[in-house]
């Protein structure tokens, strides 16, 4: 839901004045308490919240990141002076039950854990009409991949130092009863800008608690670190042991182990679980780090290492011993890359949520109730097939059958609230382009109908480093696919669509497209799903 920690940018925007939202319907009717301090239809998110209105005790500054959720600005305490990050979530995109537990579970999962340096702590909380504050440690260092290529020279030493403490935060979290769900690169920050700066985890929006054997199916979390498992909907914590494993791949040679150009192609890349050891710096890498990614990332639950057996392995049990031989300038020039091609990506997703409109959120929920022909919350497939036509969407009904299926979590042959606005964003995009339109339009300054080379280093002036020649040129290089020296729309969007990282999806677009993907590598019979239980 949002970094706590990156360049501030202008906020001028978001300091509008906030009116007071009206209720939302769909979470009374999945029993979300509406009382407290902020009147008797106030919608109470948290449950033990430090106070009422954060302004009594901090300062709000300049934005340091966004989210689907939310803004997380620079925070001052006004007695000590002391700075924060507050992340803010507006109550007006908590549209669901889902989203209200999604943000509740996060801080009780904050409070929960222990302290610990490698983890971002929690401060205080806050709650008023409009929104949830979370106000929690400050990270100031910059990304793991930026202070890597920062760096004079990357060895195989230096990334068993990060893998051991990425791995310790997951056996801290086992620990607890805590499955993270998401672990990636951008989920870790430094907290300071020192070379001994502490690296910490920082979003835990996708974390849950979970008991000893017990079975998760939710599809959620990035595609490039995606566990088999969580493709089949059978999964528990040793998915985040994949996903280190995921990170220690690419630490090691600076391209992730599964890619390819479409979500569909990332999945089945993910299910064959076919480790490239041959590509360059491979060759020169240690047995010991190979055999350590090969047991992290194998496909077999059961046979994977455990956090605690991980960091018993020889390669991090020695990692002060490991080769300090840079490991070259081709690894450093692939984590750039890859650092700052998600960065452009964040940026159009950033001006994408800036259109999202409240009128949109009202027509989803406008269609969903004229379905809902018995009022009883949930629509079911008849009904579904109805009302798509009604709105004047041809679909065959084979197809809005892949759909209600794939939408369907619960499993009952109908579709909630929650369900129905996974169905309506797949099925505005498939309509139309036209949120990906407007963030290509903010890059196409001249209104030229294409993105040239200058436009993009404008559009990445204030990421650190990412002007520099070879990291725009080798970005123009990869979406500019008919080498006619400028970025087209399509070539835009298809880098927008391709099966990458960078989308911090809600959790319904995530089940959405993702179980859309399930179904389509299970008819080709790519993918055999087990026998799934609900947590």
């Amino acid at each position: 839901m949002g970094n706590c920690c990156v360049t501030p940018v202008n906020s001028s925007e978001e300091k509008k004045n906030k009116k007071k939202n009206k209720p939302n319907p769909f979470s009374i009717d999945y029993g979300a308490a509406r009382h407290g301090s902020g009147g008797p239809n106030m919608l109470v998110v948290l449950k033990d919240p430090t106070g009422h209105d954060i302004h009594q005790r901090y300062d709000l500054g300049g934005e340091l990141g966004r989210g689907e959720f939310g803004v997380t600005y620079l925070c001052t305490d006004v007695e000590t002076g002391d700075k924060y990050a507050c992340k803010s979530i507006s109550k007006k995109k908590l549209r669901t039950a889902v989203d209200i537990e999604d943000v509740r579970r996060e801080v009780e999962i904050m409070k929960h854990l222990p302290k610990h340096p490698n983890i971002v702590t929690l401060k205080d909380t806050f709650e008023d009409e409009d929104a949830v504050h979370i106000v929690m440690e400050l990270c100031e260092g910059g990304e793991l991949f930026d202070r890597i290529v920062a760096r004079g020279h990357y060895t195989e030493r230096a990334a068993a130092v990060v893998m051991r403490t990425i791995v310790e935060v997951v056996q801290v979290c086992h620990r607890h009863g805590v499955m993270h769900r998401d672990l990636k690169p951008e989920n870790f920050l430094f907290a300071n800008k020192k070379e001994a700066a502490a690296l910490k985890a920082i979003d835990f929006g996708l974390s849950v608690f979970f008991k000893q054997g017990e079975r998760f199916n939710e599809i959620v979390g990035s595609p490039y670190y995606m566990a088999p498992e969580v493709l089949k909907r059978n999964y528990g914590p040793e998915v985040d042991v994949w996903s280190a494993g995921v990170i220690l791949y690419i630490l090691l040679c600076g391209v992730p182990p599964f890619w390819a150009e479409t979500e569909q192609g990332v999945a089945q890349a993910i299910i064959r679980s076919v480790i490239d050891f041959k590509r360059d710096p491979w060759p020169k890498v240690s047995d010991n780090a190979k055999d350590l990614v090969k047991k992290m990332l194998d496909p077999e639950p059961s046979r994977r290492l455990s956090a605690q057996q991980v960091l018993d392995h020889p390669w991090l049990q020695n990692a002060k011993k490991a080769p300090n031989v840079p490991l070259g300038e081709t690894v450093k020039a692939r984590l750039k890359q890859f650092s700052v091609m998600n960065k452009l990506k964040k940026r159009a997703l950033r001006v994408i949520a800036e259109h999202l409109s409240v009128e949109e959120v009202a027509g989803i929920k406008e269609a969903f109730s004229s379905m809902d022909i018995e009022k009883r919350g949930k629509i079911n497939l008849d009904e579904l097939k109805n009302g798509l036509h009604k709105l004047g969407h041809q679909i065959p009904d084979a197809d809005v059958q892949i759909l209600m299926e794939a939408a369907d979590i619960d499993g009952d042959g109908t579709l909630n609230y929650g369900e129905f606005v996974a169905v309506s964003v797949h099925l505005r995009r498939m309509a139309n382009d036209e949120h990906l339109h407007k963030a290509f339009a903010f890059f196409d300054r001249n209104q030229s109908g294409y993105i040239e080379i200058e436009e993009l280093r404008h559009a990445l002036s204030d990421e650190d480093d990412a002007n520099s020649e070879d990291v725009i040129n080798a970005i123009m290089h990869d979406v500019d696919t008919d080498k006619d020296g400028r970025i087209s729309y399509e070539e835009f969007a298809a880098m927008m669509k391709a099966g990458t990282d960078w989308r911090k999806a809600s959790r319904q677009y995530s089940r959405e497209r993702f179980n859309s993907l399930s179904l389509k590598l299970m008819r080709d019979g790519s993918l055999q799903m087990g026998n799934n239980e609900t947590k």
